[in-house]
């Protein structure tokens, strides 16, 4: 081995080692919490500081230093995020988004206080704990990696520690303390975070933005072992590190030498970048659900506050107006956050990469040096960057296709920290770039009333893409996405729109700053700011328009009047709280005001007997049609009679009356309710004979099913048909497989084998959102609604993604279950389990299905809701419709049902009509 190629050796796993001491201390962290610590790199940097200010600063010896640091300060930082930081969210309700965004919270704050105490200069005087010899850091490492794969393979604790990645909630109840082992988890992970700044620190400039963000490169060797599995993060360091020093040695030359120049020196952005988009199951257990709530108004009279505000700086001069022009632009960026995170529900960390490259392309377009294009006029520079920008939202719109959680965080934000290390730091594209303003506009107050015009343009598009069709199926995908599919929402084509209608306003903000500046600054748009700028939008409601543009003011405001880092620190501590208030400030108002429960009167009392009475005594009696009455004291709640257009069902169809009965392994399951009386029909009367199939409807068909999932088979060559005009149920244990082949039939799972058919067509492949045009509905057995839009824009998202869209199909379905009147505009998030499965029915019939899926329909319904439920379907099932039910309540499938199959094991083990069915169940659970 040559001299040199051993010095290269040496260096890269010198480089490697600290690459896989943060891989190690990411993965204990995650194992222990579930919690990807986004501020790894920010406490790497707090360490490698403090070590400096007590050599340095203060001349304490090296060893005591390094003591207090590592020893100390590390793992208190970490019991003291994961005490008052993690644990309250996990105490809430362990929302992963929340804690995502508290995770960047830490790490801006981080930084922000950083920043404020030590200034935003480099330093290169950081002292140096281990020689240049890489042989001590790799030591260090290997004991380390030894030590904690041995504590958890072989010691009690490590046990623990499994039993809580497996399960919490079950590792709780076996008397297990999981705080104490998350607070020991993040005791090691910021000991290690410590001890990789602390190692780094002499090698690398040390200020509170380089290095943070370069510990947050090397995230790729804990998404390389699946953050999981140390042995392969430690060799994955080490591989990435020597080669990396290796490509050193490379020269190549022509035009392609300074990207592969660049590549050499970033492969651990490559390696990222690699990783995110190579492994999309990465952070899939936590995908980033919408949290519950419904969306708090913007206050009255706000946005003539705020426009008022933004009139204001036209009365400035001087350094103050040259400040305020800033803040338009990074408002209109801030949009482009509203429009892919607040209102398409995508996580999006590179949008400052966008913006960057909408300043960058707008100062190429300007300077005549993009290639094949002329010199353009400033606005026409900047018109044509954002068109050319807008594409390029596919780099992260595409992987988001498959990717949620904290996958599609990683892939976003390797995207960013890609574009600025190969685009904004290569002189070659870069060098001498300067960027003037458009004529006419040059002087500050000008240029700011143009940027008012831009910004007016920009909340107009917001606007447009947050109502009507498209804002309900972007609200619909952001709180549930599988809903959304299943309602028809075309999910891969709507995440692509909002991924490519961000990029284009975060370019258009970028230009404009780029612009106000008077120059391109590849650290105007690094990837520490888009952590910054994302987790402000969050805070501040980040389906709030109103909130970026206050965003805007707030970042550019403070760290004008103040010393930097102001803005950070502030906008970090609203990120931690973000759990308390994830509404945003409006929403933490509203809560933190006290309440004043409203009383009535003795005369408002008395009118209100009145009324309960009146209601009681005046519903119409029951009828031969089958339309029962409904005695209810909240006569919103129960479902109505069927209107005139729907066709009442023969009642000799109904299984007479008997027992509850249990389900087949043994237990009554579903949500309890009362229990119904029997149906009134005389026992002595023969069953009235099937209906016969609706002529020229299409049939449901499944032919050898198979579904495998980590090879466990869920269905095993299930053959199945479902005929229009009847209503067929599939019964069986859990585990059976019902719910696997309901995925199956809607499309939210491909099987592994076998087809799916829909008349002559086969619909195998077909996607969830095609089937439901098609007239294929399905409802879930855990509430699919969309809890920030209202009752009635939920049902309208059904009727607008429908089949056959109808004006009148909303009004006729919310009629049908009761949802009409007050009920319509309530947010779906105040409502009641019951009525929101009234919710959800009525958005699948909306789009006029011809085959309706029903996963457990009755499951949050009180007896009279059931009783009508029951009533609508069979009209439903008259009328031609065909229906597909999966329930536990035998009483309702005996009631319903024309044909009913038993499932066991992924086979469909018996089939006739409830009767035989069901009387050979009971007859088999005798014998047992």
């Amino acid at each position: 081995m040559s001299s040199l190629t051993y010095d290269l050796t040496l260096a890269g796993l010198s480089v490697g080692s600290a690459a896989a001491l943060t891989g190690v201390g990411l993965i204990v962290t995650y194992r222990a919490t579930g919690v990807l610590n986004f501020a790894h790199g920010a406490i790497a940097m707090v360490c490698a500081y403090a070590l400096r200010q007590c050599v340095v600063e203060w001349g304490w010896p090296l060893w005591a230093g390094a003591v207090v640091t590592l020893l100390i300060l590390a793992p208190v930082m970490g019991v003291v995020l994961e005490r008052f930081v993690f644990r309250p969210l996990s105490v809430l309700g362990g929302d992963p988004a929340q804690t995502l965004v508290a995770s960047i919270g830490v790490f801006v704050l981080l930084v922000g206080g950083a920043a404020l105490l030590w200034g935003q200069g480099a330093r290169d005087d950081a002292p140096e704990l281990v020689s240049a010899d890489p042989w001590g850091q790799l030591a260090v490492v290997l004991v380390l990696a030894a030590g904690v794969g041995a504590v958890i393979r072989w010691t009690r604790f490590g046990r623990e520690l499994r039993a809580v990645v497996d399960d919490r909630g079950l590792a709780v109840l076996g008397g297990i303390d999981a705080d104490r082992v998350a607070a020991a988890g993040w005791a090691f992970g910021a000991f290690t975070a410590g001890l990789t700044g602390v190692l780094l620190a002499p090698y690398v400039r040390l200020d509170p933005y380089g290095l943070p963000l370069l510990v947050m490169e090397v995230v790729a060797v804990a998404v390389a072992a699946r953050m999981r599995s140390l042995p392969v993060a430690v060799v994955v360091a080490l591989g990435v590190g020597v080669a990396q020093s290796q490509l050193t040695r490379l020269h190549p030359s022509g035009r392609a030498e300074p990207l592969l120049q660049a590549v050499g020196a970033n492969l651990f952005v490559v390696a990222l970048l690699v990783a995110c988009l190579a492994l999309p199951r990465i952070g899939t257990r936590d995908a980033l659900p919408r949290t519950a709530t419904a969306r708090v108004p913007t206050p009255q009279g706000a946005w003539i506050v705020a426009v008022i505000l933004f009139l204001i700086p036209l009365g400035f001069a001087g350094s103050d107006l040259h400040t305020s022009v800033q803040v338009p632009a990074l408002g209109v960026v801030l949009l482009s956050l509203v429009v892919v995170t607040g209102r398409g529900g995508q996580i999006s960390l590179g949008q400052a990469a966008y913006a960057g490259l909408g300043a960058l392309f707008t100062a190429l377009l300007a300077a005549g040096r993009f290639p094949g294009l002329p010199r353009l006029p400033e606005l026409a520079a900047l018109a044509l960057a954002v068109v050319l920008v807008a594409p390029l939202g596919l780099l992260t719109g595409w992987p988001a296709i498959t990717r949620r959680g904290l996958a599609l965080a990683l892939a976003t934000f390797a995207v960013g920290v890609g574009v600025s290390r190969f685009v904004f730091a290569q002189p070659y594209a870069t060098s001498g770039l300067s960027l003037d303003r458009p004529a006419g506009f040059e002087g500050d107050r000008a240029y700011y009333v143009l940027e008012l015009a831009l910004l007016t343009l920009a909340l107009l598009t917001t606007h447009a893409l947050r109502r009507g069709r498209t804002g309900r199926a972007l609200a619909a995908l952001r709180d549930h996405e599988s809903g959304a599919s299943a309602a028809g929402v075309r999910v891969p084509a709507l995440k692509l729109l909002a991924f490519v209608a961000g990029a284009a306003l975060a370019a258009l903000g970028g230009g404009m700053l780029g612009m106000g500046l008077r120059a391109f600054d590849p650290t105007a748009y690094d990837p520490v700011r888009g952590l910054l700028w994302f987790a402000a939008v969050v805070v501040l409601g980040a389906d709030s328009t109103l909130g970026a543009l206050t965003a805007a003011a707030l970042l550019v405001g403070l760290d004008a009047g103040a010393r930097g880092g102001v803005a950070a620190a502030l906008v970090g501590v609203l990120a931690v709280l973000v759990g308390r208030f994830p509404g945003g400030p409006y929403e933490a108002v509203r809560r933190l005001r006290p309440r004043r429960d409203p009383r009535l009167t003795a005369t408002g009392l008395q009118a209100r007997r009145r009324l309960q009475r009146a209601l009681r005594t005046a519903a119409p009696p029951t009828t031969a049609s089958g339309a029962d009455a409904m005695h209810s004291q909240e006569p919103s709640t129960a479902l109505p009679a069927t209107t005139a257009k729907t066709p009442t069902a023969d009642p000799g169809t109904a299984r007479p009356g008997t027992p509850r009965r249990a389900d087949p392994d043994g237990a009554e399951q579903g949500t309890p309710r009362q229990s119904r009386p029997p149906t009134p029909h005389a026992t002595d009367s023969p069953p009235a004979p099937p209906r016969p199939p609706s002529e020229g409807r299409a049939v449901l068909t499944t032919h050898h099913l198979q579904a495998r999932y980590d090879g466990f088979t869920a269905l095993d060559g299930v053959d199945l048909t479902v005929p229009p005009g009847r209503i067929t149920a599939i019964i069986g244990p859990n585990g059976a497989g019902k719910t696997s082949l309901f995925h199956c039939l809607a499309g939210t799972v491909r099987p592994s084998q076998g087809q799916v058919r829909y008349g002559n067509r086969d619909i195998t492949r077909l996607p969830a959102h095609a089937r439901t045009r098609l007239g294929i509905a399905r409802t879930f057995q855990q509430l699919a609604v969309f809890p920030t839009l209202t009752v009635a824009e939920n049902v309208r998202v059904g009727a607008e993604q429908g089949r056959t869209p109808d004006p009148a199909a909303v009004d006729h379905a919310l009629r049908l279950f009761a949802l009409d009147g007050p009920l319509r505009d309530a947010p779906a998030a105040d409502l009641p389990t019951g009525t929101l499965r009234r919710v959800e029915l009525a958005r699948a019939l909306a789009g006029t299905p011809s085959v309706l899926l029903l996963d457990e329909p009755a499951a949050g319904l009180d007896t009279a809701e059931v009783t009508a439920l029951a009533r609508i379907l069979r009209a439903l099932a008259a009328d031609g419709t065909a229906l597909l039910v999966v329930e536990h309540d035998l009483d309702l499938v005996a009631d319903l049902a024309d044909v009913v199959h038993v499932m066991t094991a992924g086979r469909i083990i018996a089939s006739g009509p409830p009767a035989h069915v069901l009387d050979a169940l009971d007859a088999r659970e005798t014998a047992v």
